[in-house]
């Protein structure tokens, strides 16, 4: 380490170009200026540098999206290593996870429930946001930091696997930001509602850019209700909106979202998944006229790997299109050859923003960083020009007869049908075809789709080895702490006698 750049930490660097009286986050209808912000950090890394832990130490940050949550990440990466813990985790879940990062402090939200000071009683300090209401001491030293050096530790978002402690480094957030900040032509003005969880890497990419471009993030977290969002970019005059495929179909088909005019709104950003082409159309028909940017990243990647152009979407429908500024983005076979033009192909990735591993799993750090390029786990094709088109997670395909069916196709298929909001395809045992297609689904308000009318619609439009078996209407389908389905989750609950709904 004693060879790497020196830089900033990634605290200072985030702060840079903030002005004392411009607005950096606005929360609970209060807006906190960036002068308010830095006493906040400094205030909170006081509370950390009285407890005396070894520089470097892991510290927990948890709680809702807040201001609490980004000055205590801020001051978390001042002189430590900040671990992002996301807020609906159970006691159980948040004891585990601190113990695996080997968390020495937390900073928490007092919103948190009890059991999870609790759960974290004996074995560390918590520090909570009570301590900004007292006048103490403030602590923001000078100094730099090798870029390789750990920044935070962000946890995967365990949607087909158990979560991993992902190692994201100075260098990291700096080359994944000023990358981020480029091809979407951030500004100073800009204004992102955030309804995603800044303990997600997307969410905290939002974080990243728009406090480096001295921006604001609006605090939304009363997505459950859509429509709370819409208000919000209305009232607040947010030039930005970030969500995951679940999160547009909500607003797509459960608020007034399409059918609004929203002046200030300019840009608006989706990954997290693939959204299905019906979605897509309707997004770029909607009202208020942003320009839409489909992008495509892995925590391991800090968060983006590749985006399309707006002006392309036409054109190049379906596509995640070309790696971001800085990474070279191919699709390989199994012996790590580029694939031909429309032949599958796993997606790997090299650039500055790549992670350098795992913590404390060299086991997985090998097999899913092999000479520092990321394997991403992701199968997709190529077309003549390069741009990319995901087919499906190596995990979530299904092989019902023996034929390989991808659960993106049978998805996005559902969602061309009138009256289904949100709709996950996933593999189930099955004693004659040996894995058979089930889907999950959920329905709009007062609509009166049956699953006999969802399997005459596909069955039109599918082949007869892809059209699920069965399908089940739901109040809501599980998701993780990001928003994205959890389809591990989905498969227990297909298991279970006792899923709701109707097959």
């Amino acid at each position: 380490m004693g060879t790497e750049q020196k830089q900033p930490r990634a605290a200072d660097y985030l702060l840079a170009r903030g002005r004392d009286r411009d607005a950096a986050v606005v929360d609970g209808g209060r807006s906190f200026s960036y002068g308010e912000l830095r006493e906040a950090a400094g205030r909170l890394a006081s509370e950390l540098a009285a407890l005396e832990l070894p520089r470097g130490s892991h510290v927990g940050v948890i709680g809702p999206n807040s201001f609490f949550w980004v000055a205590a990440y801020l001051a978390a990466t001042k002189g430590h290593v900040a671990v992002p813990l996301p807020a609906r985790l159970s006691a159980a879940e948040l004891a585990q996870r601190t113990r695996s990062a080997d968390c020495a402090a937390v900073l928490m939200d007092r919103r948190q429930p009890q059991e999870h000071v609790d759960a974290l009683a004996g074995r560390m300090p918590v520090v909570t946001d009570e301590c900004l209401h007292d006048k103490g001491p403030s602590y923001w030293p000078d100094g730099t930091v090798d870029l390789g050096a750990d920044a935070a530790l962000m946890f995967t978002s365990g949607t087909t696997a158990v979560p991993r402690a992902v190692r994201v480094t100075h260098r990291n957030i700096v080359a994944n930001t000023e990358s981020i900040i480029t091809y979407l032509g951030l500004r100073r003005d800009d204004r992102m509602l955030v309804i995603l969880p800044f303990s997600y890497c997307f969410g905290l990419s939002l974080l990243h850019t728009h406090l480096r471009v001295g921006g604001s993030l609006v605090v939304c977290n009363g997505f459950t209700f859509p429509e709370t969002a819409v208000d919000m970019i209305e009232q607040e005059g947010c030039t930005g909106l970030a969500g995951v495929p679940s999160a547009f179909q909500l607003l797509l088909r459960a608020s007034s979202f399409a059918s609004r005019e929203l002046p200030s709104l300019r840009l608006v950003q989706q990954a997290g998944g693939e959204l299905a082409p019906a979605l897509v159309d309707e997004l770029l028909a909607a009202r208020c006229g942003a320009r839409l940017y489909v992008m495509y990243g892995q925590t391991e990647a800090t968060a983006r790997l590749s985006y399309l152009p707006p002006e392309l979407l036409g054109q190049k429908r379906g596509s995640i299109g070309r790696g971001i500024p800085g990474v070279e983005l191919r699709v390989v076979d199994e012996h790590g050859d580029p694939v031909p033009p429309r032949v599958p192909g796993e997606i790997v990735a090299r650039g500055d923003n790549v992670s350098p591993g795992y913590y404390k799993d060299p086991g997985a750090t090998a097999r899913k960083f092999p000479g520092g390029e990321l394997r991403t786990g992701d199968l997709a094709v190529v077309d003549a020009d390069g741009y990319v088109y995901l087919v499906d997670r190596l995990d979530d395909f299904m092989k019902p007869w023996g034929h390989r069916v991808s659960s993106q196709e049978i998805e996005s298929c559902a969602l061309q049908m009138d009256g289904l909001v949100s709709a996950a395809a996933v593999g189930v045992p099955d004693p004659e075809a040996g894995e058979a297609v089930a889907l999950v689904a959920t329905v709009r308000a007062g609509s009166t789709v049956r699953p006999d009318d969802v399997i005459a619609f596909l069955s039109s439009r599918l082949d007869r080895h892809k059209l699920p078996r069965t399908v089940h209407l739901v109040d809501a389908l599980p998701l993780t702490s990001s928003g994205k389905v959890a389809k591990s989750q989905l498969r227990e609950m297909l298991r279970s006698p006792a899923l709701g709904g109707h097959s």
